[in-house]
């Protein structure tokens, strides 16, 4: 294997409308051929970047999905629904003095622990 075998740039910029078969039977045997010289997956990127080729397709990924708030002061932060679901929300009342949930949620958050009784 002496790296001088390349890829010829494609002639098209975008990808096209209909995608043909991409394994025909000769370039089957011209991945046999690489595979069996030697020549690994890495090396191939290596080398197209070595010489300036551009990807063919180009896919943008989808923005982060995100939840935006636009509380005007202190909010109850309690989560209601999966963060996945679309209809996940903050419960958004007014939280208790020093705490991050309202009155309702701080109930279910928050555990009193058990009084011991006091000793005869």
């Amino acid at each position: 294997m002496d790296g001088s075998w390349t890829l010829e740039p494609s002639e098209e910029v975008a990808a096209p409308a209909h995608v043909e078969l991409t394994w025909t039977p000769e370039r089957i045997e011209r991945l046999i051929a690489l595979w069996e010289d030697g020549v690994s997956k890495n090396a191939v990127i290596g080398k197209v970047h070595r010489i300036g080729l551009t990807p063919r397709v180009i896919t943008e990924k989808p923005a982060p999905r995100r939840n935006v708030f636009e509380f005007t002061g202190p909010a109850c932060m309690w989560p209601s629904g999966h963060p996945s679901d679309d209809d996940f929300h903050f419960c958004g009342d007014r939280p208790m003095a020093g705490k991050p949930y309202c009155e309702h949620h701080s109930a279910l958050a928050y555990i009193r622990p058990k009084e011991k009784p006091e000793a005869a």
